[in-house]
């Protein structure tokens, strides 16, 4: 039986941004470009009051795209303000 090694990230943050769908691979793209090592992306439906105005006060579901992205604690200003921008 073989026997497994673990990793334990140290002094790391995760970046979390909500986007609309389709706007991830553009803010993956530029936070590998600022340094990031890769990104989860999932997706989910937003609610708040524009969902529940929608037209003519019908619900309208909007689709997101959440994405993480797990840093150095010593890179998380430079990609979130790369990202942000």
């Amino acid at each position: 039986m073989s026997t497994r090694e673990f990793t334990v990230l140290t002094d790391v943050s995760m970046i979390t941004c909500v986007v609309q769908r389709g706007a991830a691979e553009k803010i993956i793209t530029v936070a590998n470009e600022a340094g990031a090592q890769g990104a989860t992306v999932s997706f989910a439906k937003g609610t708040g009051i524009r969902e529940r105005l929608g037209i003519l006060g019908v619900a309208v579901e909007v689709e997101k795209e959440v994405i993480h992205i797990v840093v150095s604690s010593d890179q998380v200003e430079r990609i979130f303000e790369k990202i942000y921008l």
